[in-house]
C-alpha cells in the first residue's frame, strides 16, 4: 500500500529530498522520484485540502493513468486462460496467439500477460505455483483427527485424514486412517491411485518417517519398500525438503479444506466403526471435489476432467502386492529370522547382515 500522505507531508512540509523519503518509507529512490513528480504535476499545498481527505480520492488524484481503463477491447475468459497454462508445454505467448487470431483487435502481448497476472494476484499461494497436469501428486496426513469408538468397551481410537492431491486439478483423495505404519501409508497410495485412475510421474510426501527414512535436502533415503512401490508404478519420489514449506503448499492447503470440510463437518456424530467413516467422509470428499473454485468458477472434478485426466499414466497391469524389506543378521545355525519363521542360507552366510524380502 503506497504511503502517498507521508511522502506528501515530507515532501512539501519538510522539504526532503527524494534519497531522504526513499530511506523514511522504505521505497526505492526511482519510486521516491515518481511520486515528487506526480505531486508537483498535481500542484500540491499543505497543508492538503480537506476535499482530499479521502485516500482513495487522493490515490486517484496522483495516479489518474491507473483508474482509467486500458481499452475496451474483448478479453479472454482468464480462468481457461489459467487452466490451459497448466497443460505441458503451454505457454502466455501460444495462448495470446491463439487469442489475437480469434480477436485481432484484442489486447497486446504485454496488457495480456499484464491483465493475466492481476486476475491471478487473488488466488491461493499454491494456485499461483506452476503445476503441470500429470506431474504431481502432493501427500500428507493431517494433523487433527476423529474418535472411533469400541462400541463394546467404549475406548476411544483417534483416526486421522491421508490426503492426497493433484498439482494441476486440486483433485483430492481423503482416507481416515487409525494408524500411520508402512501396510497403512502404503495401502493409502495405492487407493489413491486407483481413485484418480493413473498416476503422475512423482510423488511429494511430507518427510514422514514411515516412507522416508533419512530426510536430505538433496539425497533423502526412502523406506525399501516405498521405493519399491515407486518402482512399480513408474514414479519418482521427491520428498518436501525439510523446512520448505512452499515445497509442501498444495497438500498443506488440501488437508487445511479436508480438516474444515470433513473433520468439522462430522464434529457432532459419533462413528463405532471405522466402515462408517470411511463412508462419511468419502461423501464430503466428493462434495468438495464437486464444489466450484471460487475464483476459477469450475470443480475440482471438472478440471481434472479437462486437463489432467489423460495427461495420467495408466495404472500398471498387475496389482501391486505389500512386501517388507528387513535386515536379519545370519546366525551360527546358518538360519534367519522373520514373521516368527526361521529360514536357512549357505553356510558361509554366517554373522553377515543380508537383505530379506518377504
Amino acid at each position: 500500500m503506497r504511503k502517498l500522505r507521508e511522502i506528501i507531508r515530507l515532501r512539501l512540509q519538510a522539504g526532503q529530498s527524494g534519497r531522504a523519503i526513499a530511506r523514511s518509507c522504505g521505497i526505492s529512490p526511482s519510486t521516491a522520484r515518481e511520486y515528487i513528480g506526480r505531486i508537483e504535476l498535481a500542484k500540491l499545498g499543505w497543508p492538503l485540502p480537506a476535499g482530499l481527505d479521502d485516500d482513495e480520492v487522493l490515490e486517484k488524484l496522483l495516479f489518474p493513468d491507473e483508474h482509467k481503463p486500458v481499452s475496451n477491447r474483448p478479453e479472454p475468459d482468464w480462468a481457461w486462460v489459467h487452466a490451459e497454462l497448466q497443460r505441458r508445454h503451454v505457454t502466455k505467448m501460444l495462448l495470446w496467439q491463439e487469442y489475437k487470431e480469434a480477436q485481432p483487435a484484442g489486447l497486446q502481448y504485454s496488457q495480456f500477460c499484464d491483465k493475466y497476472l492481476r486476475w491471478a494476484r487473488p488466488l491461493s499461494a499454491t494456485m499461483r505455483q506452476a503445476h503441470r497436469v500429470g506431474e504431481k501428486t502432493f501427500i500428507d496426513f493431517s494433523g487433527d483427527g476423529i474418535d472411533v469408538v469400541n462400541a463394546v468397551t467404549g475406548e476411544c481410537h483417534k483416526a486421522v485424514l491421508f490426503v492426497a492431491v493433484l498439482g494441476a486439478s486440486n483433485l483430492t483423495y481423503v482416507e481416515p486412517v487409525l494408524h500411520q505404519d508402512l501396510p497403512t501409508w502404503i495401502g493409502c497410495h495405492v487407493r489413491a491411485c486407483e481413485y484418480f485412475g493413473g498416476v503422475t510421474a512423482v510423488w511429494v510426501p511430507d518427510n514422514p518417517k514411515v516412507g522416508v527414512t533419512r530426510a536430505d535436502r538433496y539425497d533423502p533415503d526412502l523406506n525399501p519398500t516405498y521405493a519399491e512401490l515407486a518402482r512399480h508404478y513408474e514414479v519418482v519420489v521427491i520428498p518436501a525438503r525439510p523446512r520448505r514449506p512452499r515445497d509442501k503448499a498444495k497438500v498443506e492447503a488440501a488437508v487445511l479444506i479436508a480438516e474444515r470440510w470433513i473433520l468439522a463437518a462430522l464434529r457432532h456424530r459419533t462413528f463405532y466403526s471405522m466402515d462408517e467413516l470411511r463412508a462419511a467422509v468419502a461423501e464430503l470428499m466428493e462434495r468438495i471435489n464437486a464444489r466450484p473454485m471460487r475464483r476459477l468458477g469450475k470443480s475440482r472434478r471438472q478440471l481434472f476432467d479437462e486437463i489432467e485426466r489423460s495427461a495420467l499414466k495408466p495404472l500398471p497391469v498387475r496389482p501391486y502386492d505389500l512386501a517388507e524389506w528387513s535386515r536379519p543378521k545370519v546366525a551360527f545355525d546358518y538360519h534367519v529370522e522373520h514373521d516368527d519363521h526361521f529360514y536357512s542360507v549357505h553356510y558361509s552366510l554366517i554373522g553377515e547382515k543380508l537383505d530379506l524380502w518377504a
